[in-house]
């Protein structure tokens, strides 16, 4: 366990949970004194008592995408704000600290997403459908999904020819800033598209 980890551990236990549920948008069992929340469309149980995180059907974000999801969904659940959505899409290098997303090793691997997707867009939605994504109607095709209830993340892809090149784009609701810190925005945003590239 990381010490960012750590002390979101520290922070989660010490917040009240009924605080949390109502700002987080999820469920807390007191019998069992874990949390539930729903990511991508599979259910997570988040145990206060044996710092535990586990999934029946998420199983490849915990095994795999650890170093995202473990972090990421911790601080979502002390930090979230009871706010709407704005509807009000913007591009990652826009929040404050943003530029994080275009610089050096955090780019973002969206030219992985094109080149796996630009001649199969129906593969594309099958694909994000396995993640209980909705379609959106932005650019040739795009999906939102749901890495936790209050941040969505949008994906649009514009299919290239000989005239115009391929282009994806990964958007965030302009309120994500207002739940979480950039760096774990960061982690969302990668293991959105980690899952999307399977």
């Amino acid at each position: 366990m990381t010490s960012g980890e750590s002390l979101a551990w520290e922070r989660l236990i010490s917040a009240d949970p009924a605080s949390v549920c109502k700002s987080a948008n999820v469920q807390f069992d007191s019998i069992n004194h874990c949390y539930k929340i729903e990511s991508f469309g599979f259910e997570f149980n988040i145990s206060l008592k044996d710092k535990v995180i586990s999934s029946i059907y998420g199983q490849h974000l915990l095994n795999n995408l650890s170093m995202y999801y473990m972090f990421s969904v911790l601080w979502y659940l002390f930090s979230a704000k009871n706010i709407p959505l704005s509807g009000r899409l913007i591009k990652p290098e826009d929040i404050s600290g943003g530029q994080l997303f275009v610089q050096g090793t955090h780019i973002l691997p969206l030219n992985d997403l094109i080149n796996r997707y630009n001649d199969d867009l129906n593969g594309f939605i099958d694909k994000a459908m396995t993640l209980n994504a909705d379609k959106t109607s932005y650019g040739d095709v795009s999906v939102r999904l749901f890495p936790f209830p209050l941040t969505p993340v949008e994906i649009i892809l514009w299919r290239g020819d000989e005239e115009f090149q391929a282009k994806a784009s990964l958007l965030f609701d302009s309120t994500c800033e207002r739940h979480l810190p950039v760096d774990v925005l960061w982690s969302i945003a990668m293991m959105t598209l980690d899952l999307m590239l399977l």
